[in-house]
């Protein structure tokens, strides 16, 4: 076992001593130590609940014949840390989660882990560290919470998000926006659309590290407990077959999320942290394959913020199982990649069922021909952006319009809600890429603005920043290379025009070359917006989104 290099031999009695005087008996040593990696925090409602489910899981490794020793990493909640300086740190979060669970590990000497994570950057830097550390692995997450309900309607955190431009715009009063703010969010989960936080959590279900229904099963059920405990004695069939996440995480698993990733119409966020968590692997996820796969997989499900349903409805109709069932029925999958549950994907699909056609649809009616996001390039992005045109309404397909030219997330928002954006306008935002930013802020307060002020029909959003994944409209983030990297986006200038054509994968600023050179060349890039700490530390070591944002490993070593 791992763990014997901390606990066997004459030379580890002082090891030994150490860990009886946290009341572990010899019985206890003699068995595999399993890490239970806890997001666990007072601060994120996909958190609050971790300690009821590690406790699960730690009786379902405990059931298993293991020993569970538990720790805990940092989690940044999107939501509490939109629009101000915290969002700078969601994004970063997610290389100090992957390092510190390394730290952890690597100093205390394992056999096995089981992960809880739940919300945005959690999921994809524990995906990361289970890629890196190599040792049996599960993953469980907190579950999706429940939507909420206002006024007869479903509704999600991103309701009260677009609300707020609503009451701007004198749609709604202050007073329903307070009775909102109280309904929305009623209970603790990941937020209950397909955002960022149920993306991840869902592709870790696809990818193999995840047990059928990681995914979906909502939060603060007896059936998302019941997961940990299977998730508990799981982790220890693992470690007996040495399955580890290497034999799992395969260019054929990381195919069949992007696939999937397309039928649902996942966050854009997606295509920062599957090739990330690839990378650790030496695999690397194309942009322009991503819209391969994109082209040809029909976007089967509509959730929320693109659609009226939620994550619970997709659980209801079978979850992530069924849609990789209807997937695999059409050849989409492949259905010999390994799982944690210890089989294949197509054993594991045998029992699976679509249960309700309208959450997921047949081919013979999908919601769109192709998949739920797309990879855009041109002058204006050479090293692509991406956009989730499965939230994008038919007429903002393809636009040109003026450029309304905003150097930082705070200004833009301050110009939507004052009122100073006009039908037609494409507004940029530029400076708020990984090194820009620094931390790739996600903007979720302006494009929800524009939503709730009902301009998404007619107002365009391009940002070297990202957006969250709550976010709908034709929002095009990641542009590469930023600004901060005197990318083209640095280069617009106040009324250029731009033309958008989504279903012909272009972005292109409607200067000459010659003239994009010229302000290239005479660009003076602004000062670093922070100088100390980790986020100084951060903007020089992260390349660009269209790598997955990952550091630079010539300076990181």
């Amino acid at each position: 076992m791992n763990s014997d290099k901390m606990k066997k031999g004459v030379e580890r009695a002082p090891h030994r001593s150490l860990l009886h005087a946290m009341g572990l008996v010899r019985e206890e040593l003699d068995r595999p130590l399993i890490g239970i990696v806890n997001a666990a925090s007072d601060f994120v409602p996909g958190h609050k609940h971790l300690h009821q489910l590690a406790a699960a899981v730690k009786d379902g490794v405990r059931l298993a014949g293991g020993t569970p020793l538990e720790f805990f990493t940092i989690g940044v909640c999107d939501g509490l840390a939109m629009n101000h300086e915290g969002m700078h740190y969601s994004l970063a979060s997610r290389e100090l989660i992957a390092d510190s669970i390394e730290v952890m590990v690597r100093a205390h000497p394992l056999d096995g882990l089981v992960f809880l994570p739940n919300c945005d950057k959690i999921v994809p830097g524990m995906l990361m560290a289970a890629a890196r550390l190599n040792l049996p692995a599960v993953f469980v997450s907190g579950g999706p919470m429940l939507a909420g309900r206002h006024r007869g309607k479903a509704v999600d955190l991103n309701t009260v998000f677009e609300a707020v431009g609503s009451v701007r715009a004198g749609i709604m009063d202050a007073a329903e926006l307070a009775e909102l703010e109280m309904e929305a969010c009623p209970g603790c989960g990941s937020c209950s659309g397909m955002f960022t936080a149920n993306s991840m959590n869902c592709m870790s279900e696809v990818l193999g590290m995840g047990l059928p229904g990681n995914g979906t099963i909502p939060a603060m059920t007896a059936a998302r407990v019941r997961l940990a405990k299977a998730a508990g004695m799981q982790v220890m069939d693992a470690v007996r077959k040495q399955l580890k996440p290497g034999m799992i995480l395969t260019q054929q698993a990381f195919n069949n999320a992007l696939t999937v990733d397309m039928a649902l119409g996942c966050s854009t966020n997606t295509v920062l942290h599957l090739p990330a968590i690839a990378h650790e692997l030496g695999i690397r996820l194309d942009l322009d394959y991503i819209n391969t796969i994109s082209e040809r997989t029909p976007q089967l499900c509509k959730l929320a913020p693109a659609g009226d349903h939620h994550v619970e409805d997709l659980h209801a109709a079978g979850g992530i199982q069924a849609v990789l069932k209807r997937l695999a029925e059409k050849g989409f999958i492949h259905t010999d990649c390994l799982t944690v549950s210890g089989l294949t994907i197509g054993r594991q699909l045998e029992g699976a069922k679509v249960l309700d056609d309208e959450v997921i649809r047949p081919f013979d009616r999908p919601y769109s021909a192709s998949g739920g996001i797309a990879i855009l390039r041109g002058n204006l992005a050479p090293d692509g952006a991406v956009v989730k045109q499965g939230a994008v309404a038919p007429e903002m397909l393809k636009k040109t319009g003026p450029a309304r030219v905003f150097d930082s997330e705070d200004e833009a928002a301050a110009a939507i809600l004052g009122g100073r954006i006009k039908k037609g306008d494409v507004i940029v935002i530029r400076y708020e890429g990984p090194k820009g930013g620094p931390g790739m802020r996600e903007m979720l307060t302006p494009t929800a603005a524009v939503v709730g002020m009902g301009l998404d029909k007619d107002v365009a959003l391009i940002t070297d920043g990202r957006f969250s994944g709550a976010t709908r409209g034709a929002a095009i983030g990641h542009v590469s290379p930023e600004a901060m990297e005197r990318g083209p986006i640095a280069a617009v200038r106040e009324g250029d025009l731009i033309a958008i054509d989504i279903p012909a994968h272009k972005l292109e600023l409607l200067i000459s070359e010659e003239e994009m050179q010229r302000r290239l060349a005479e660009l003076t890039l602004p000062k670093p917006k922070i100088t100390t700490g980790y986020l100084a530390r951060y903007a020089r070591l992260v390349t660009s989104a269209s790598t997955g944002a990952v550091f630079r490993e010539d300076e990181a070593t």
